[in-house]
């Protein structure tokens, strides 16, 4: 019982910084609209993949978590 409730406590740490690193992101002004971001837009549609941005956000990511691993 006690493995699943520090489960759920890291969950909710991560849920939580999830949240605080989407607060963060909306204050860049340049992600989003990097070349390489695919948008389309017709009379009544817009379709938007923002490419470069999640293979940016991938490698930072992965960076991030690469060095909590490296010096655990």
């Amino acid at each position: 019982m006690g493995e699943f409730a520090r489960m759920l406590i890291v969950l909710g740490a991560v849920l939580i910084a999830a949240g605080l690193l989407l607060l963060a992101v909306w204050k860049f002004p340049f992600l989003g609209k990097l070349p390489g971001d695919i948008v389309i837009k017709r009379e009544n549609f817009t379709f938007y993949f923002p490419l470069a941005t999640g293979i940016i956000v991938s490698i930072v990511v992965s960076l991030i978590l690469y060095l909590i691993n490296k010096f655990r």
